[in-house]
């Protein structure tokens, strides 16, 4: 059987007229709360809300519940005078400092990490696949490491940050790079060489505890899953789907090797990380780099190769038509990155961008298409 998965989405909230983030995401969760009931939660930070799938075994249901969500979502903030914008890093408003949220463990977060929450103005996209344990978790982590670059290319949606561009795809990474347990997850030896590293940083105090645990894969603290956490939140749900669809074949593929007792591939960790800027600045846009050999190959090159690579776990669940389809669609308009800055070239207006992010409500125009005067 597949295995079953879901995913975690963030989105700002927006004002419609400046189209700048304002910090009213808990009024928007409360609202949406009223249809999706625990799938929609409260950040760190107030410009920002999160949905939730439940978890899916097919990729029909997964895309029926992630429309279901945005849906609900943009409803709830429409009905609050708002709207919900699909990007990594805010386009416009005022950040600094971040509003963060109520509650004492936001409070224990502050005292703790201090500018670093002042800043983490992102929205991501987390894909959780079940796993069988912990340990299996932690070693299908080793197998995804040479792949992590390309999904990070060909998630990437944040060039904007604040008013101005960033000269980057996914700007958010950059952002996120700084925490002290972030970023791609280390080679780790054995399930025990894991719990013994996890118990150093929470000694050090680098940990809160082990939901802080912020690498882009993790074991899950909370359910029995596996979280790719490395992706720009999608600009459409189709997007969406096609990123978690994915990221379950590799887990799958993974998962494979390591019940087979395959070696994982351990790519140099400064290699691994020249990769993750190379497909932070460029997208699918430019080169990367190929871990398996160290040479550079363009982004959609490297990509073709991820959809070989996941062919048997596509095929096994009847998904290869469907990424097939998605990954050639994502190479003919652009990533959200692409699309947010060929926005912007049309009449040079930052209001644009958010506009052709905004999940749309009722009444909405087609996508692209600016939904409100430009504003003063």
């Amino acid at each position: 059987m597949a295995l079953r998965f879901g995913v975690e989405e963030e989105y700002f909230v927006a004002d419609p007229s400046s189209r700048k983030v304002v910090p009213r995401a808990p009024a928007v969760v409360e609202r949406a709360s009223a249809t999706l009931g625990e799938r929609a939660s409260t950040e760190l930070i107030d410009f920002l809300g999160e949905a939730k799938t439940s978890p899916c075994h097919d990729s029909a249901k997964l895309a029926e519940q992630v429309a279901e969500m945005r849906s609900a979502m943009a409803a709830a903030a429409a009905a609050e005078g708002l709207r919900l914008v699909a990007t990594g890093t805010p386009v416009l408003g005022e950040l600094l400092p971040a509003p963060i949220g109520a509650g004492a463990r936001y409070a224990d977060s502050l005292a703790t990490y201090r500018a670093l929450d002042d800043e983490q103005c992102i929205c991501s996209c987390h894909v959780h696949v079940e796993m069988p344990d912990t340990g299996r978790a932690v070693l299908v982590s080793n197998h995804l490491r040479p792949w992590l670059p390309v999904l990070l290319a060909l998630s990437a949606n944040s060039p904007y940050w604040a008013g101005r561009d960033t000269g980057h795809a996914c700007w958010r990474v950059m952002s996120w790079a700084r925490w002290p347990v972030a970023g791609p997850p280390p080679f780790f030896r054995s399930p025990e060489h894991y719990e013994e590293l996890v118990e150093t940083l929470l000694g050090c105090g680098a940990l809160m505890d082990t939901a802080t645990i912020f690498w882009d894969v993790r074991p899950s603290a909370r359910l029995p899953t596996l979280e790719v956490r490395l992706g720009d939140v999608a600009m459409t749900a189709a997007e969406s789907v096609l990123f978690a669809v994915l990221t379950r074949a590799l887990v799958q593929v993974s998962l494979d090797a390591v019940e087979a007792g395959d070696p994982a591939p351990d790519p140099p960790p400064e290699l691994l990380r020249a990769a993750y800027w190379l497909a932070a600045r460029n997208g699918l846009a430019g080169n990367g780099v190929d871990l398996r050999t160290g040479r550079p190959v363009p982004f959609r090159a490297l990509a073709g190769d991820l959809l070989a690579h996941v062919r048997p776990a596509l095929a096994r669940t009847g998904d290869l038509g469907l990424v097939a389809a998605g990954m050639r669609e994502l190479l003919e308009r652009g990533t959200g990155a692409e699309r947010q800055r060929a926005a912007y070239r049309r009449r040079d207006l930052l209001t644009d961008v958010v506009d052709a992010a905004m999940i749309p409500v009722a009444g909405d125009r087609g996508p692209g298409e600016p939904r409100h005067p430009p504003a003063v």
